[in-house]
């Protein structure tokens, strides 16, 4: 079916199931999906469609951009970047005096000050400072979530894997992506408890997940942000 509303035109599926209420899906390649009960309107199937509209927009697109893969990023002024789960604008400086390069956030843009205006200068500057937000992000995500286990980590890393979002190993020394500092904090929280409950268990049985979803009831949804969003995590 087609729908037009704010001028804006999105094609939709519906289909009818034994349930109590409407949901609206969006898969993979961006296509829709309305599940309704069986016997619904179409006029309340609408009514929820324009109700979520901005919402469909946003995932739809979010999705087709996923298939296309990530684009190059250019290293110049108001290209966007992940930082705790939203895309931040860059500004960057020119400074020859500075001791070092680095990063300002200021909870809009991320102000880059480099002595070079060079690509390659301003890509380690950023990723420096992912680096350092994530060690101190992790650090204090562990300190709050101690409190649930009776061993404390040894060491705590942080890594450029290009598979890995955190391991713990047998010496209890935990490590993980410095890519995480683009992520939501609840999803940093995740991975840190997941990597905090190989303290415990060392594999993924049963008593693994238990203990990660009494710390983190909703670690489902934080695993699918990942799932969702790990091809954006870039610079």
């Amino acid at each position: 079916m087609i729908h037009t509303y704010s001028s804006e035109t999105i094609r939709f599926e519906i289909k009818y199931k034994k349930r109590t209420s409407m949901g609206i899906y969006v898969d993979i390649y961006g296509n829709v999906e309305v599940q309704a009960p069986k016997g619904t309107p179409d006029e309340s199937v609408l009514q929820l469609l324009e109700g979520k509209w901005d919402w469909i927009q946003e995932k739809s697109k979010e999705m087709k951009d996923r298939m296309l893969g990530p684009k190059e990023k250019v290293y110049d002024h108001d290209e966007s970047f992940l930082y705790l789960g939203h895309t931040y604008p860059i500004q960057i400086s020119q400074d020859i005096n500075i001791k070092q390069d680095h990063v300002v956030f200021d909870g809009n843009k991320l102000y880059i000050y480099v002595k070079q205006l060079e690509d390659e200068k301003i890509k380690q500057a950023l990723k420096r400072f992912y680096y350092q937000q994530c060690k101190k992000l992790v650090e204090k995500s562990i300190q709050s979530f101690q409190s649930n286990f009776k061993t404390k980590p040894r060491s705590i890393r942080i890594s450029d894997s290009k598979s890995t979002w955190g391991t713990c190993d047998s010496k209890l020394q935990l490590t993980f992506n410095w890519r995480l500092s683009m992520a939501p904090l609840e999803v940093i929280d995740y991975v840190v408890v997941h990597e905090m409950c190989h303290m415990v268990h060392l594999n993924h049985d049963r008593s693994f997940w238990r203990l990660v979803g009494k710390i983190i009831p909703d670690y489902k949804e934080q695993e699918n942000w990942l799932a969702l969003s790990s091809w954006k995590m870039t610079i």
